[in-house]
């Protein structure tokens, strides 16, 4: 697998997700804009949750790797 996988916005921690007139709202907190689950930005920061997934399956690059 490789990381480019899990680059969305869903797996970001500045993605922020909330409800607004009865309707879903996503918005990126770094940016300041709205997006989607599944855009993706070259800022992407992993959450813990998904850099832990990243690790046992053996997706980080080299220079990643804790």
């Amino acid at each position: 697998m490789n990381s480019k996988q899990y680059q969305v916005c869903a797996a970001c921690t500045h993605f922020q997700s909330f409800r607004s007139g009865g309707k879903m709202m996503y918005r990126c907190g770094r940016l300041g804009f709205e997006t989607k689950p599944d855009y993706s930005f070259d800022c992407w920061t992993p959450t813990e949750k998904v850099l832990n997934l990243m690790k046992k399956r053996g997706d980080l690059p080299n220079d990643k790797r804790t």
